[in-house]
């Protein structure tokens, strides 16, 4: 295979996606419980002892640590879009001691390192908030060695399901389908990542799927609270009312309905994700 010397530069296009979550309270919540055993299961059987990594979209640095701490003396490199979120990203690898990673600002969409720099290139919930997922998976390739791996896993929110069912929440579904599409994302990317890979040029492409469920009274407290803030208070929320998907009012109710439901001692709610292993050849 051959690769480009250096990283391609994005153009506009790429640029016009836009972070539809954002970094508020309610969200780095959700982002901090991640772990790379309730989020990169499918990976950890390619992990070992001296590997060097590349966290694409690292956030706030859980996963980020936990594979580095699988992975030393190798080295892992977490580097995320928003230089806000990566001073907590820091705060966690030295909380944890770990001395073996390091995080920068970067694009996925052009990356700023030479080809064949790393052995994994992992990048968790991102494709679905990027402007060209294809081409961001062309970079992911370029800068992963000959028998390396390229890992993905993108939740699909086109087959969440819930219980009980509750209209508010149905039309917090579609609401968000239309701010995440006008911000240049694909919130079903769960779905595509096999032909996005395809699309890509990876032709040895292991596909699995896996699931959250939150179901406990904890689970359900924190999942829909955390909901509920963002509908209200992030830059989600913000993007819904500036780009003329709902009013303030209407947010408000979808907050009181993720409310309502998590109060619900048989509420249930699954959020599916699809994964590639991608094998550079």
């Amino acid at each position: 295979m051959t690769h480009a010397s250096v990283p391609s530069t994005p153009d506009a296009a790429h640029e016009t996606a836009v972070y539809t979550h954002g970094h508020h309270e309610s969200v780095l919540r959700s982002h901090s419980w991640r772990t790379a055993a309730n989020s990169a299961a499918y990976l950890l059987p390619e992990l070992r002892a001296g590997l060097d990594v590349l966290d694409v979209g690292c956030g706030p640095g859980t996963i980020t640590a936990d594979l580095a701490a699988l992975v030393a003396p190798g080295r892992v490199t977490g580097v995320d879009a928003a230089e806000g979120v990566l001073p907590k990203a820091r705060s966690v690898a030295a909380e944890r001691g770990l001395d073996n990673v390091e995080f920068t600002v970067a694009d996925v969409h052009a990356l700023d390192f030479p080809d064949d720099s790393f052995d994994v290139v992992h990048a968790h919930q991102v494709l679905q908030h990027v402007g060209d997922p294809v081409r961001a998976l062309r970079e992911m390739r370029r800068v992963c060695r000959p028998g390396g791996v390229v890992a993905a896993r993108d939740s699909d929110y086109g087959a969440f399901a819930w219980f009980p069912e509750r209209p508010a929440l149905d039309g917090w579904l579609d609401l968000y389908h239309r701010v995440a599409r006008a911000n240049g994302g694909e919130p079903d990317a769960g779905r595509r990542l096999f032909s996005w890979a395809r699309k890509a040029g990876f032709t040895d492409i292991t596909t699995t799927a896996a699931t959250w469920c939150f179901a406990t009274p904890d689970e359900r407290s924190w999942w829909s609270g955390l909901w509920a803030d963002r509908t209200v208070d992030s830059a989600y929320a913000d993007l819904a009312v500036s780009g003329g998907h709902a009013t303030t009012a209407e947010l408000m109710s979808i907050a009181e309905a993720w409310r309502e439901w998590g109060t619900r001692d048989d509420a249930w709610f699954m959020v599916p994700h699809g994964e590639i292993l991608c094998r550079v050849s």
